[in-house]
């Protein structure tokens, strides 16, 4: 378990962590000559009677460090406020209440130090004073010690609640051990040793590491990787260190210099960088104005500040002691995830004026007010993991995209709880669902588009799959839309030819002259190969109108009986299925990828043919295109069927 403390500008917050572990935590030879705390201090107390190990963060108590305070308080599990009991409560006690209460914290203790220099009288009247102090903050229940460092007077006590706070904090923590977080540490420090190399340290606010682990940063545009060689939790050396734990791990592959306060150690799946993000946020009772839209303010989060502006979800301004919905505006990217505390400070960072949670660090530019954003911003306030999923599910009629919630979350993929959809789809590193309610609504969309292009052009077997998206439903991903047509084809309720769907009671017919027609370029079109034929060809050889002859194979390629490639060349069923059948194989040897030389060579056709037709299974949805890669879809049943025939 880590502690937290926070106190006044002397020494005595040093000196009572130092009566209880034996560390002086103010190691920095200028705190050593002012008599304060600048830098963050670590200190860790052994309970050897349950073999319980606990880390203390001495934080800065001047005014002017409030933002270093709030890098060693954001993450820890218990806090220490001190109150000097000669000086009383001050009003850096007060803004560090204030900090305390917004990042959401209510396990802690008030301590009462240098008790041996006042009376009975004077240490009731403090205690009046703290009691009105702490009521309507996180710590209105947080029990009152009295100590003194010099005499040892209440040590012993204070040591035993300790001890009973971070027996109850294990038990919390490895109830929870199993859900699924990934690794996330908020860097505070990060140095280079002789023999050693990089090391960072911080706070573990999810998961759990090992060494050998791969890990990244957040924010880092530039995708950078680490090792991890050994660990250190709670300053003892340790092969993994988990959730709640101080931790110092050895990097490879990282330079202190690459590595920045504020920056999170997580693991590569959940990396991520955000300048935008919504939270719910309350505004400090003891502010005098209400918060209002565009407000510049500093935003803390994790061992972070960067400048930022607040942007009212709900209503005009935000009053003392309410909670609104906003979108933070941040000119810096941060790491963050749900679940983040963040606190807010004005622009002169001078008073602490807000603080939240996190619901989504992938807050939208647009539309940020509608109530189909709204709908999904109460779904993200629900409890459980589980919980928010199925609501967001039910809020998203375009489908959920399931990697984006986990990775938001700060989830491994594996660990996505199972949620009731009519549709999920997963493909390579994405996932979508789809609930029933948008499923339905979506069908009686598509099945009426339909219906009047048939009414419209009765001559016409039905418009491509493609085409038929962007008439009805151009949002939705394209593999939840694939597997809506797949799931509306076994239910009957629409036919698929080719790239082309249609009605079940709707077909087209050729004329006698397109029947014809179609009986003398099938062997011409046989005979053609991996070639294929151009229509004006067709025409020539079979001594046909190249207009008639064209007409008729748009017909024959409406119906799925042949394939247009690419303007006037076209290729019967059986070598489409070949064709099909090849970059299947060279998928299945090659990771899902078709490359274009690798389809050349294997069909011992030229460059430029052979692209035609990789393109040509890009659109119809056998491949899709991923830069200058051709991607095998795996849920594709194109050709699959009449391959087996």
């Amino acid at each position: 378990m880590i502690v937290g403390t926070a106190g006044h500008i002397d020494h005595g917050k040093t000196t009572l962590v130092r009566a209880l572990t034996g560390v002086d935590t103010d190691r920095l030879p200028e705190e050593k000559k002012r008599g304060i705390s600048i830098e963050l201090g670590y200190a860790f107390l052994d309970i050897p009677a349950d073999g319980q190990r606990i880390g203390f963060i001495d934080v800065p108590g001047h005014e002017r460090l409030v933002h270093t305070m709030l890098a060693g308080a954001t993450g820890i599990a218990y806090a220490l406020l001190l109150v000097a009991a000669d000086d009383g409560v001050m009003p850096q006690t007060r803004e560090h209440l204030a900090v305390l209460s917004l990042l959401g914290l209510t396990r802690g203790a008030v301590v009462i130090t240098k008790c041996d220099r006042a009376d009975a009288e004077r240490l009731a009247a403090l205690r009046g004073e703290i009691a009105a102090l702490l009521a309507g903050s996180g710590l209105a229940e947080a029990p009152v010690f009295e100590v003194s460092a010099p005499t040892g007077q209440g040590l012993a006590a204070l040591r035993e609640h300790l001890a009973a706070a971070a027996r109850a904090h294990a038990a919390a923590r490895d109830g929870a051990a199993e859900r699924g977080q990934a690794f996330r540490l908020a860097i505070d420090r990060a140095f280079s040793l002789d023999g050693v190399g990089t090391v960072v340290t911080g706070t573990v606010h999810a998961g759990r590491v090992h060494v050998g682990a791969e890990l990244a940063l957040a924010p880092d545009g530039r995708g950078r990787r680490a090792r991890v060689r050994s660990l250190h939790a709670q300053n003892q050396a340790v092969e993994a260190a988990q959730a709640g734990q101080r931790c110092a791990a050895n990097l490879v592959g990282l330079a202190k210099d690459e590595i920045e306060r504020g920056q999170w150690l997580c693991e590569p799946a959940v990396a991520l960088a955000t300048e935008r993000l919504d939270a719910r946020l309350r505004l400090w009772p003891g502010e005098a104005k209400a918060l209002r839209s565009g407000t510049p303010v500093h935003v803390h989060l994790g061992a972070r500040a960067v400048l930022g502006s607040v942007a009212l979800l709900e209503g005009d301004q935000l009053q003392p002691g309410a909670e609104a919905l906003v979108q933070l505006l941040l000119r810096e990217p941060v790491g963050a995830w749900r679940g983040d505390r963040v606190v807010l400070r004005d622009a002169a960072a001078s008073r602490t004026l807000a603080g939240g949670v996190v619901l989504d660090p992938f807050a939208p530019t647009r539309y940020r007010r509608t109530p189909e954003r709204l709908a999904e911003l109460a779904a993200l306030q629900a409890v459980e993991p589980v919980q928010r999923l199925q609501a967001l599910l039910q809020a998203a009629p375009l489908g959920l995209d399931l990697a984006r919630f986990a990775r938001a979350e700060g989830l491994r993929r594996e660990a996505l709880p199972e949620i009731a959809a009519a549709l999920r789809v997963e493909e390579g590193e994405a996932a979508w669902a789809l609930s029933e309610a948008a499923a339905a609504q979506l069908a009686d969309k598509l099945l009426a588009a339909l219906s009047d292009f048939h009414a419209r052009q009765p001559d016409e077997l039905g418009p491509e799959a493609a085409r038929l998206r962007r008439l009805t439903s151009p949002r939705l991903p394209e593999p939840l839309w694939r597997a809506l047509l797949a799931r509306l084809r076994e239910q009957g309720r629409l036919a698929l030819r080719g790239a082309f769907v249609h009605l079940p009671e709707h077909g087209v017919r050729l004329s006698a002259a397109e029947q014809r027609i179609a009986q003398k370029v099938a062997p011409q079109l046989a005979q053609a190969g991996f070639e294929g034929a151009w229509a004006r060809d067709l025409a020539r050889d079979s001594a046909e109108p190249e207009p008639l002859m064209r007409t008729t194979l748009a017909r024959l390629a409406q119906q799925g009986e042949v394939h247009q490639v690419v303007k006037d060349l076209y290729y019967d069923l059986g070598h489409m299925r070949r064709l099909a059948a090849t970059a299947r194989e060279i998928a299945a040897r090659s990771e899902g990828q078709v490359l274009a030389a690798a389809f050349r060579d294997a069909t011992g056709l030229g460059r430029k043919r052979a692209i035609q037709i990789l393109e040509y299974f890009d659109r119809v949805g056998l491949l899709r295109r991923v830069g200058d890669v051709h991607k095998l879809r795996s849920e594709s049943n194109l050709f699959v069927a009449e391959t087996r025939a």
